[in-house]
C-alpha cells in the first residue's frame, strides 16, 4: 500500500511545479492534481519522475491520498478561482483538515474565507511566497496567516522548504490571525514597486543625465551590490546591464512600457483607506502606469521637443550622490511600508512581529538585501518603534545621505529626467521632519467654505472649533468625519 502524502497542491503552474519538487527534495511525500490533466501527467512522467510525487487526475484522489490532517496547497490565479476551488474541496474534506491559499490573494479576500472556512468546521491559510521561480524551487520567502490552530501542522514543511539567511535563520515564521500573511505580502510586494523604481531612476539619470555607457552602468551596480545597497535587486540589474544578444544590449531592445498585477495598486489602496502616506510606493505604481501610455508619451516628446540636458560636474561625485539617493530614498519606501503594516495591524488587532517580517524578507524574496538586519535590529532595539527614521541607525543613515539626494532631486528637475520616487521620498522626509505644516491654512479653508471646523494651537487637542469668517454665514458646524 503507497505511503500517503504529507501535502497535495492543486495548480502546475511554474510556481506549483517548483513548490513541489522543493517539498519532495527535503523529505515530504506530495500528491499533485492540476485541472488540465494532461499538464499533470506531463509533470509525473517528466520533472517528477521516480520522486515521491503521486499524480492524481480528480480532487477526490488527492483528498485521498493525503495523510490527515489533509493539507491541501492551492496555486491558482487569485480570485475567483480560488472560490470555485474552496467550494469543490469542502465537501470532500473533515473538520480540522486545513485549506492553504500560496497565491498572491488580496487580503480582504482571505479574511473571509478564513471565517467561511472556519465555520465549515475546517481550517484556512493565506500565504505569502516570494522568490520566483527560482525560489520556489530552492527556498523562497513564506509568510503564512490565517488559522492559528493550523500552523503547527503546516511549520515543520514551511520551514523546511523555506530560505535562510546566511547565519541559518529561517525565513519563515507565523504572521498572525485573518488576512495578516497575504497583507504583509502585499506590503513586501508594494516595497519591490518601489525598489525597482528607485532603480529605474539611478538608470535614467546616469543614461540620460550622466551618458554613461551600459558597461559603465554595469560596473557602478556591480561596485554598488558590495556596499549598502547590497541586494538581489541591484545584483541582476547589474546582470541585466552586461546583457547582449546578437552582441547587442539587450536592455536598449526592450520596450520601456512597464507591466503590473495589481498587487502595488492594492498597496496604495490600502494605504488610502487608511490614512497613510505610503507616497512612494504610490509614486512607483503611477510610474508604471505613466510608462503603459507609450504611444501618448512619443507624441508628446514631438510637442515638448526639449532633450535632458547633461548633469555637470564630476562624473565620480554625481555617482556617489546618487548612490546617496537611492539609499535614503530606500529607507523612506521601508519606513512607509511598516508603517502600513502598524495601521492595519491596529485595525485588524493584529499583534505583527515586525523584526521578525524583516528576518522573513532577508533570504528567497525579490526585495532580500542586507538592509533588511539593519530594520531587523532597530526593531529587536525597540519593538515599539513608531517609524524607521526615528531609530538610530536610519537616523545617521538620512542624514548623511541628504546632502547628495537633495542634488539629485534637484538636478532632475533641472536636466527634465523624471525621478518620481526619489522625490516623492525627499518630500515626504521634508514633511515628516517639520514640526509645522501649512495644513492649518487648509483647514482654514475647509471651515470657511464648508464649516469643516478646525483644532486650535491654544486649545487642548480634540475640541474643535468654527468661525463666522464672513460675518454672512452661521454657528452651524458640519458634521465631523474621517476619509
Amino acid at each position: 500500500m503507497q505511503k500517503k502524502a504529507d501535502i497535495g497542491v492543486i495548480g502546475l503552474a511554474v510556481m506549483g511545479e517548483n513548490l513541489i519538487l522543493n517539498m519532495e527534495s527535503n523529505g515530504f511525500a506530495v500528491a499533485c492534481f492540476n485541472r488540465t490533466v494532461d499538464r499533470m501527467n506531463q509533470f509525473v512522467s517528466g520533472r517528477a519522475a521516480g520522486k515521491n510525487i503521486i499524480g492524481c487526475r480528480t480532487l477526490d484522489e488527492l483528498v485521498a491520498a493525503l495523510e490527515r490532517p489533509r493539507k491541501v496547497m492551492m496555486m491558482v490565479r487569485a480570485g475567483s478561482a480560488v472560490d470555485a476551488l474552496i467550494e469543490a474541496l469542502l465537501p470532500l474534506l473533515e473538520p480540522g483538515d486545513i485549506i492553504i491559499d500560496g497565491g498572491n490573494s488580496h487580503y480582504p479576500d482571505t479574511i473571509r474565507r478564513v471565517q467561511y472556512v472556519e465555520s465549515r468546521g475546517l481550517l484556512y491559510i493565506g500565504t505569502g511566497i516570494s522568490g520566483g521561480e527560482e525560489g520556489a524551487l530552492t527556498g523562497p520567502s513564506i509568510m503564512p496567516g490565517g488559522s492559528p490552530a493550523a500552523w503547527p501542522a503546516v511549520k515543520p514543511i514551511f520551514q523546511k522548504i523555506a530560505a535562510r539567511t546566511s547565519g541559518g535563520e529561517i525565513c519563515c515564521d507565523w504572521v498572525g490571525e485573518g488576512g495578516a500573511g497575504h497583507f504583509v505580502k502585499m506590503v513586501h510586494n508594494g516595497i519591490e514597486y518601489g525598489d525597482m523604481q528607485l532603480i529605474a531612476e539611478a538608470y535614467h539619470m546616469m543614461k540620460l543625465g550622466l551618458r554613461l555607457s551600459n558597461e559603465e552602468m554595469h560596473l557602478i551596480f556591480a561596485n554598488w551590490s558590495s556596499g549598502p545597497l547590497d541586494s538581489y535587486l541591484i545584483e541582476i540589474t547589474s546582470e541585466i546591464l552586461a546583457y547582449r544578444e546578437d552582441g547587442e544590449f539587450l536592455l536598449d531592445r526592450i520596450l520601456d512600457a512597464a507591466g503590473q498585477k495589481g498587487t502595488g495598486k492594492w498597496t496604495a489602496a490600502a494605504a488610502l483607506d487608511l490614512g497613510q502616506p505610503l507616497t512612494l510606493i504610490a509614486e512607483a505604481v503611477y510610474a508604471r502606469c505613466l510608462s503603459a501610455l507609450k504611444d501618448e508619451r512619443e507624441t508628446a516628446s514631438r510637442v515638448y521637443n526639449t532633450p535632458p540636458a547633461m548633469v555637470t560636474g564630476h562624473t565620480t561625485e554625481s555617482v556617489q550622490q546618487l548612490e546617496s539617493a537611492l539609499y535614503a530614498s530606500k529607507i523612506v519606501s521601508y519606513a512607509q511600508g511598516y508603517q502600513l503594516m502598524r495601521a492595519m495591524a491596529e485595525e485588524q488587532k493584529w499583534n505583527l512581529n515586525y523584526g521578525g517580517i524583516a528576518l522573513m524578507w532577508r533570504g528567497g524574496c525579490i526585495i532580500r538585501s542586507a538592509f533588511l538586519g539593519k530594520i531587523k535590529e532597530a526593531y529587536d532595539r525597540d519593538p515599539a518603534l513608531a517609524n524607521l527614521l526615528l531609530d538610530p541607525f536610519f537616523r545617521d543613515a538620512v542624514m548623511k545621505a541628504l546632502p547628495g539626494w537633495r542634488r539629485v532631486v534637484a538636478g532632475g528637475a533641472m536636466t527634465g529626467i523624471p525621478l518620481p520616487a526619489m522625490s516623492s521620498a525627499l518630500a515626504w522626509f521634508d514633511g515628516y521632519r517639520s514640526e509645522n505644516l501649512p495644513a492649518n491654512l487648509i483647514q482654514a479653508q475647509r471651515d470657511y467654505f464648508g464649516a469643516h471646523t478646525y483644532e486650535r494651537t491654544d486649545r487642548p487637542r480634540g475640541e474643535f472649533f468654527h468661525t463666522n469668517w464672513t460675518g454672512r454665514g452661521g454657528t452651524t458646524a458640519a458634521g465631523t468625519y474621517g476619509a
